[in-house]
C-alpha cells in the first residue's frame, strides 16, 4: 500500500484541535485513525478536534476512555474513540472483540494504536504525534505560525500518513 505523508506542528492545544478538526471534517464511515504518541503529546486533544470536525456537538465531552477503553459520540457518523493504555498485550486486546468498531459504520479513534498494530487494517490513518524542545531545529509544514512565544516549552510534530486509495 502506498501512502502519502504530511507533517504540521503545533504549540498549543487549541491548535492541535484546529489540525484535528480540518481532518475530522475529511473523513468519511469506515475510516480508522490510528494515534501513536508518548502519554500527554495531545492524542486525546487531537481526537477532541476530530470529533468536532466530524460533527459531534460542541457541548458533548470528548476525552480519553483510559478506564472504560471505548467512548462512543453520537452524530450524523458515530465516533468510536478507543483508548489501549491500560492493556498489555495483543491477547488482551484480541479479546476485546474491536473489529465491529474496527469494521463499523462509524469512525474509529484508537489512541496506543501500536498496540495493535497487527490488526490494524491497511486503510487506517497513521497519526504520530511527538513532542520536541522548542530548541530543536525542524523543518516541517506549519499550521499557524505562532505570533507568540509556546504555551509550554515543547512543540507537537504530527505526523499523518494517509494511504493512497483511500
Amino acid at each position: 500500500m502506498e501512502y502519502k505523508n504530511q507533517t504540521f506542528t503545533t504549540e498549543k492545544p487549541e491548535e492541535t484541535q484546529t489540525l484535528g478538526e480540518k481532518l475530522g471534517k475529511t473523513l468519511k464511515r469506515g475510516d480508522v485513525i490510528a494515534l501513536v504518541g508518548d502519554l500527554g503529546t495531545g492524542k486525546t486533544c487531537l481526537t477532541q478536534g476530530i470529533a468536532r470536525g466530524v460533527g459531534i456537538a460542541s457541548d458533548e465531552v470528548v476525552n480519553s476512555p483510559s478506564y472504560i477503553l471505548i467512548n462512543e459520540y453520537s452524530g450524523e457518523i458515530p465516533i468510536y474513540h478507543i483508548d489501549l493504555y491500560r492493556l498489555e498485550n495483543s491477547e488482551e486486546i484480541a479479546e476485546l472483540g474491536l473489529s465491529e468498531y474496527i469494521e463499523g459504520d462509524g469512525i474509529c479513534i484508537i489512541e496506543w494504536a501500536e498496540r495493535m498494530s497487527d490488526l490494524l487494517p491497511d486503510t487506517c490513518i497513521k497519526i504520530h504525534i511527538t513532542l520536541t524542545d522548542t530548541n530543536a531545529s525542524h523543518s516541517t509544514e506549519v499550521l499557524e505560525v505562532p505570533s507568540q512565544a509556546p504555551e509550554d516549552e515543547n512543540i507537537r510534530h504530527i505526523d499523518i500518513q494517509y494511504p493512497i486509495s483511500r
